[in-house]
Parts: C-alpha cells; structure tokens; sequence
C-alpha cells in the first residue's frame, strides 16, 4: 500500500509539521526536517496498526512544503 505524507512548515510556531490524508490521526510536529522524518517512521506502522485488520507491506512518499515571504 502506498502512503503520501506531507511535511509542512510552520512560521509562526518555527516547525515542521507532518500530516496525511491516507493516515488517520497522523500529526507531528518538530523543529528539525529530520527529527520528525525520523519520528514519523516510527509512528506510521503503529497507525496503521490501529487502523488496519492486517499487517501489509507499505510504502512511504514523503513530500515537504516551506514558503517564505521576502521584501526587496
């Protein structure tokens, strides 16, 4: 099974965020890029665990966002 997570930076609060359509009740959040790739490794197959009736073999994409505003 194919799951996409989207790792989304905050401004105001100065972190990333990961979320996932295909993943219920994924959120995290960490002030490093790879903390939480490394955080959300972990806490997707315990998801799914939760979710699903059955082990299966998943794949992960991983897709991030930053957009910064900038005056010249």
């Amino acid at each position: 099974m194919e799951y996409t997570i989207t790792f989304s930076w905050d401004n105001e609060a100065n972190v990333w965020i990961a979320t996932s359509d295909d993943i219920p009740g994924l959120v995290l959040e960490s002030g490093s890029f790879d903390a939480l790739l490394e955080r959300t490794r972990f806490a997707v197959p315990e998801l799914l665990a939760l979710n699903l009736s059955e082990s299966q073999p998943l794949s992960l994409t991983f897709k991030s966002e930053r957009r910064e505003r900038m005056i010249l």
